[in-house]
């Protein structure tokens, strides 16, 4: 932070040279230690005299004079903020009042007569109209007060906002619970943000883009305070806001530290069943600052730089598209749903404010924020958790070889109302399921792959002959899509479900009919489950990506041998690649499988799927592919989660250790391994799911599991 370190007269007879000195020196850059020890006199005394500016003088290295203007820059900061939360506090009461009179005039017009059936007469109908107008008399005069308290604010009175429309409500109902809810702290207008019903498919409800400006006023504020706070949150440890984990040395908020920093009257906080999930973490990733920026402001470039988080987003509206030639200042109100790639952990569904801002050149934070939409929390009752994310992030900072730095941040507010599944308590309560961590070494991942897209003549092996720069951009787009379809059926939004407890050991497969993510009007049975085996998660990436072992879980082949007849790598450790294998001693000569095999820090995927020989030909010459029907299956690898858990474990009493799991976990280096298989029910988009696909299913996956247990020498009772 940078402040006036100088200003006012001076002698008018020094030497010009001086002068001229002072003039080039007017803004002086504090140290963190500096700012820290500034901060902590501003909070005891907002008006220091002369004598203690003088002690901080001689303790800091600093000139008295740039004391006094830190100090006088500091109130003048702090006066803006409480004068930017009055300015939302008197725009939401006036919004209040309206809708008390619109609710109120509705409900006349509504109110009939019991036994005729027309508006009631009454005798004293004369005193209430005039008791009436007195009220009304009395609503404009306090409309009129807050518009001219709010105009020095705004620019011009709220009164002179576009008029509200009016809205529809029953005579039965006048509570305002019906007009708004509350985000962060305040109360939320619902003017023009009604949410459209659930389709027949049952997806996520959608609000119209009509969102009057009152509204989009309130969402450019709540952004502005949570950029605020993410980058006092990006900043030094001024404020030991972070601290190490003792028990993987990655960083976790300092709760006590935050809630003096950010107290919240309304925080979630308070409820006894709510936990805190919070993470930081930074790292170098391949791709230039601007590009980043502009895959974060494409919601469907974001999806695709997340593939294996994000399983459904959505632009809900654009309130800013920033300033000229640039993004900063761009805010966009979406909705997203957040998932880890296993049908035993529920997706984190939410409507969240993304804003943009440039801090300096080369620098960019991008904020998220949860923002709660009137009526939302009847749409997300069925979900067995609700998720609320407060201001989240990252900060992109440019770096000269073209590459950029990344710090993220992650900080949720969660309640589960059913218990977290036993194979995942751990690595749900660690907070490395949705942390920061995961979000880095993910787009790491990814923007290796794209850097390796752009490149595309790193062919090691061919198929008949070497592939071409256009072949190789044909073959990762291919893959690319088989990998998406297949992150994108484990937690799909809609379908049929059920579940299936097989064996002894009751293994849980979850089942959902819906239509394809990858091609219209195709029902396509997704079954997933999820086990447990107490080796290390490379030990089994490894295992599923070497074609010498496959024959050894790959019930689909009878065993066979497969061979790698084309390879192509998607980044710099080699268990990044795109594989095209042949089954040997076959009679499907005409069959391939399509692989892709992905590895970061927070987990892996192997992908496969079976592609007839004409198509692959077809990709590798360079062809358009995007109408090649793809049915892929594969395995999600991810740590069991026990080696990462925040001092005192689980943020809700429960037991995280490997005692939690009845399956006696003797190591906290085990791996969670979700076999998922999908299969065609149909071509139309009207299908049920008949016992029969259900038993084929349910057999796929238990001989799979039985043959991983038996490969891997683990117990398959």
């Amino acid at each position: 932070m940078e402040f006036s370190s100088g200003g006012g007269g001076g002698s008018s007879g020094g030497d010009p040279h001086d002068a001229s000195e002072r003039r080039k020196k007017r803004y002086h850059r504090h140290t963190a230690h500096q700012i820290q020890r500034l901060e902590s006199m501003f909070k005891e005394c907002a008006h220091p005299d002369e004598k203690t500016r003088n002690q901080l003088s001689r303790e800091l290295g600093l000139h008295p004079r740039q004391i006094k203007f830190w100090f006088q820059n500091r109130r003048t900061q702090m006066k803006a903020q409480h004068e930017r939360a009055d300015n939302c506090t008197l725009r939401a009461d006036n919004d209040r009042i309206r809708c008390e009179n619109i609710a109120m005039r509705e409900a006349l017009r509504n109110v009939i007569c019991p036994s005729c059936g027309g508006p009631p007469v009454t005798e004293d109908s004369y005193f209430d109209e005039q008791k009436l107008r007195m009220e009304n008399a009395q609503l404009k005069e306090e409309l009129d007060r807050v518009s001219s308290i709010a105009a020095k604010y705004m620019g011009r009175p709220i009164s002179q906002l576009p008029p509200v429309q009016p809205i529809h409500v029953s005579s039965l109902d006048l509570s305002m619970a019906s007009f708004g809810g509350h985000g962060h702290g305040m109360p939320c207008p619902s003017l023009d943000l009604d949410l459209l019903p659930r389709s027949s498919l049952g997806l996520a409800p959608f609000p119209p883009a009509n969102i009057s400006d009152a509204d989009k006023a309130l969402m450019a504020d709540v952004a502005a305070r949570a950029m605020d706070e993410l980058i006092r949150l990006l900043q030094d440890n001024e404020m030991m806001l972070w601290i190490k984990s003792a028990s993987d040395g990655g960083e976790i908020l300092n709760l006590e530290s935050y809630e003096r920093a950010f107290p919240r009257p309304n925080s979630h906080l308070k409820n006894p069943s709510v936990r805190t999930e919070a993470s930081r973490s930074s790292g170098v990733v391949t791709m230039n600052d601007l590009a980043l920026v502009d895959m974060f402001v494409d919601s469907n470039k974001w999806m695709e730089l997340f593939p294996a988080i994000v399983s459904r987003e959505r632009t809900i509206e654009v309130i800013s598209s920033g300033m000229l030639g640039s993004h900063s200042g761009s805010l966009q109100l979406m909705y997203g749903e957040l998932q880890v790639l296993s049908a035993l952990v529920p997706t984190r569904k939410l409507y969240f404010l993304r804003f943009v801002q440039q801090i300096e050149a080369g620098s960019w934070a991008i904020v998220d924020v949860s923002y709660d939409i009137p009526n939302q929390e009847s749409q997300f009752s069925s979900s067995s958790c609700k998720a609320h994310k407060l201001p989240s992030g990252c900060l992109i900072q440019k770096m000269p070889n073209g590459y950029s730095k990344v710090t993220w941040i992650e900080h949720w507010e969660v309640e589960d109302k059913s218990p977290v599944h036993r194979l995942y308590r751990d690595l749900i309560y660690s907070g490395l399921a949705f942390g920061a961590e995961r979000w880095l070494s993910n787009m790491q991942r990814m923007c290796e792959r794209i850097a390796c897209l752009m490149v595309a003549g790193n062919s090691n092996r061919e198929l008949g002959a070497i592939p071409s720069p256009e072949g190789t951009r044909s073959m990762m787009k291919l893959a690319q899509r088989m990998v998406n379809n297949l992150c994108a059926s484990i937690n799909p939004s809609s379908g049929q479900q059920l579940t299936t407890l097989i064996g002894s050991n009751e293994l849980e497969v979850r089942a959902t009919l819906h239509i394809s993510a990858d091609q219209v009007n195709r029902m396509v049975l997704s079954a997933a489950a999820t086990i447990w085996l107490p080796v290390p998660p490379r030990t089994v990436f490894n295992f599923f990506r070497d074609e010498r072992t496959r024959p050894q879980w790959d019930v689909l082949s009878n065993q066979n041998p497969v061979q790698e007849i084309a390879h192509i790598a998607n980044g710099s450790h080699p268990g990044n690649c795109i594989s095209v294998l042949r089954a040997l001693n076959t009679s499907q000569n005409n069959m391939l499988i399509l692989q892709e095999s992905c590895l970061d820090s927070s987990g892996s995927l192997v992908v496969y799927c079976p592609v007839d020989l004409p198509s692959i030909h077809l990709a590798m010459s360079g062809e358009d592919t995007s109408f090649i029907p793809l049915l892929p299956s594969g395995f999600t690898i991810s740590p069991d989660g026990s080696s990462g858990l925040p001092v005192g474990g689980g943020g809700d009493g429960a037991s995280t250790s490997s005692n939690a799991d009845p399956t006696a976990r003797s190591s906290s280096s085990g791996s969670l391994v979700t076999v998922v298989f999908q299969i065609l029910v149909s071509n139309t988009p009207t299908a049920r799911i008949s016992p029969e696909t259900v038993n084929t299913v349910n057999n796929l996956i238990t001989n799979t599991v039985h043959q991983i247990k038996l490969a891997m020498s683990c117990s398959t009772s």
